[in-house]
């Protein structure tokens, strides 16, 4: 278990690297392309446009890392404190590409800032927003940049001079080859994006910029051992796994997909000894002819290598024949373990799912590899009988649009049980499972064989007419019975009372964020006695997951899955916002703050989904002048 949570954090981890990197990979292309043509040993010498390189290298390139660290942690807001720090951290240390410290800086600067927000919150005076907002995002760049300029600089330098003199003293030693022992089982476990993009492209900068080029560039982007594997299936596989190796074999070479030979090496695991001695040769080849890049190819494609390869030497004939050569050493072990083992259709389609697992999500490739890998979820099922509604916590979103289907399902006369329920709990014999648009990646990795469909308008989606007409097409002529409703229900009106009372409804509110908003509708749930004072913050935690707005200017603010122990007994509180707003580009006039336990809150929500569905009822209610208006209108469904 804890084995799996460590994997599981390196390779979140080694994606938040790739994410900081691979958008502004065409930035460290131009750049190589650049270094190539026109440095003294370039095809081009020139030496006024070589005057670009230093300058892309040392400012361009980190300040954009920063800058996408900085957005990936706290958008725009973020962008600019990292960008402001990572220049600290540039001018701290001016003779050493700042790309590990900027790699720090960035997310650092986009976490103070949003940790300074958060603080403040709620607690600055009208017409003040945007002086402090302003203020405290130069004032706290600059004390960052100040900090990276003193500290964090001169450390990453001296990190950085002992990584080069480390890959200097391995490849003195020529153990260079052996870090493939680690790369290439790291790649089949989605882990190569933490090596790469981490260790690998700032060294492997540090030493262009000292030899004009660098070898490890050419560690993990090498696609021969991966060719060498696809090529024996083509040779010696069967079946499926055969069948799909050539095309495979394509997209893998020239379109740089690496992922796309993974399941081949999970079907045959003895075939990681023929990516790892693949990998060593071809790095034995690349240190004997002195082969390297003058910048990352990524993908990994060959046309990628032979783009960022530099013109001076046999360096084309290196890096070609180190590719040929982990291709060939490859393929011949490959041949032989395939040659010896049994093999099955079923085997690629199991290694397929467990890739998918081992990355975390459904995988682009996959309907490469295997055409019918992903057919179970897109192909609707005959004689349906169950529909999950499925959301975060199960309470809330999921809750109101199973409302409203099952409302749909009963007049169109359909047997079927419409439930819903967290995503975490999706049952597995689940046959079609309704989720908003962000949480249906979720959602399918949950119950890859049930259909999905993905909505973002829970109170007033197309899908639902569309589902029902699908349904009604493929029912028997048979009369169906009609299933029982599988839902709790509120016991008596005495009950209904206490869900929803004209004190816990609040008239004519304004509101400048949603955070605002939804931290009030919190808080009157806690001075009703509904839920722990934990449980406000649990609702801005599962804002942040995906958007709680319904549709129909309506949201519905609750707390995660976790957050349910925080809740004293089932509650509402509902806040009207005439002016609205701002729930993530949409007007939210109507806000219901919900607290759930045990079902008992169902009934009241079910009856807001049908009423708010129609949009002329929502406007009743936020012209209402009352509390007793407001319920009146609710309880008239």
């Amino acid at each position: 278990m804890n084995d799996s949570k460590t994997k599981v954090g390196i390779q979140k981890f080694g994606n938040f690297l790739s994410s900081m990197v691979l958008p502004n990979i065409g930035a460290f292309i131009a750049w190589g392309l650049i270094t190539a043509l026109f440095i003294p040993t370039g095809f081009f010498p020139n030496e006024e446009l070589g005057k670009l390189v230093g300058p892309m290298v040392h400012y361009m390139l980190p300040l954009l890392i920063g800058y996408t660290g900085g957005r990936l942690i706290y958008d725009q807001r973020g962008a600019v404190v990292g960008t402001i720090a990572t220049m600290g951290v540039i001018i701290g240390a001016p003779d050493t590409p700042m790309f590990l410290g900027a790699m720090i800086m960035g997310p650092l600067g986009a976490y103070v800032i949003k940790k300074f927000d958060q603080l403040i919150d709620g607690k600055i005076r009208t017409g003040f927003e945007m002086l402090v907002n302003n203020f405290s995002a130069g004032i706290l760049g600059g004390a960052l940049a100040i900090f990276a300029f003193l500290g964090i600089g001169p450390a990453v330098s001296a990190f950085t001079s002992v990584l080069v003199s480390g890959v200097d003293w391995l490849l003195e030693a020529g153990l260079l080859p052996l870090t493939s022992i680690l790369i290439e089982p790291a790649k089949i476990l989605f882990l190569n994006n933490a090596i790469n993009h981490g260790v690998l492209t700032p060294i492997g900068l540090e030493q262009v910029q000292q030899a004009g080029k660098s070898i490890l560039f050419l560690l993990e982007a090498n696609p021969g051992p991966g060719l060498g594997v696809l090529l024996g299936f083509m040779f010696f596989g069967k079946g499926i796994a055969k069948q799909s190796a050539p095309g495979a074999a394509i997209i893998h070479f020239f379109g740089g997909i690496h992922e796309i030979y993974f399941p081949y090496v999970l079907m045959k695991p003895m075939l990681l000894l023929a990516v790892i001695f693949g990998g060593m040769s071809g790095v034995f080849t690349l240190v004997l002819m002195g082969g390297g890049l003058v910048a990352p190819a990524s993908p990994g494609s060959i046309l990628a290598i032979a783009a960022v390869t530099p013109p001076e030497g046999l360096a084309y004939l290196a890096n070609f024949t180190a590719v040929f050569v982990a291709t060939a050493v490859s393929f011949v072990i490959s041949a032989i373990v395939l040659k010896s083992s049994k093999q099955t259709d079923e085997g690629i389609e199991e290694a397929t799912k467990k890739m998918e697992q081992m990355k975390g999500k459904k995988s682009s490739i996959s309907q490469e590899i295997i055409p019918t890998a992903t057919a179970t979820s897109s192909v609707f099922p005959g004689n349906v009988q169950k529909i999950v509604f499925a959301c975060d916590a199960g309470m809330g979103s999921s809750a109101m649009g199973a409302s409203l289907l099952r409302k749909k399902v009963k007049e169109a006369g359909l047997g079927i049980v419409v439930t819903n329920t967290a995503i975490s709990t999706i049952p597995s014999d689940s046959q079609i499972v309704i989720t908003q648009e962000k949480l249906t990646p979720r959602a399918e990795n949950k119950v890859p064989a049930a259909y999905h469909i993905s909505v973002d308008n829970f109170l007033s989606s197309p899908e639902y007419d569309k589902l029902i007409e699908r349904l009604q097409n493929d029912a028997t002529s048979e009369e169906q019975e009609v299933v029982e409703e599988n839902r709790a229900v509120v016991a008596g009106s005495a009950e209904e009372d206490q869900l929803l009372l004209e004190e816990n409804v609040f008239i004519g509110q304004r509101f400048r964020t949603k955070e605002e908003a939804i931290r009030f509708a919190g808080q009157a749930l806690v001075k009703a006695g509904y839920v722990e004072e934990s449980y406000v913050g649990d609702m801005l935690k599962r804002e942040e997951i995906t958007t709680t707005y319904m549709g129909n200017n309506v949201a519905i603010p609750h707390g995660t899955e976790e957050a349910k122990k925080a809740v004293i007994k089932s509650g509402f509180t509902v806040v009207q916002v005439p002016n609205g707003v701002d729930f993530d580009g949409e007007r939210a006039k109507m806000i219901f703050g919900i607290a759930g336990k045990d079902g008992t809150h169902l009934e009241i929500l079910s009856g807001i989904a049908v009423v708010c569905a129609d949009q002329d009822n929502v406007d009743r209610l936020v012209a209402a002048k009352s509390a007793k208006e407001i319920i009146d209108i609710i309880n008239s469904n």
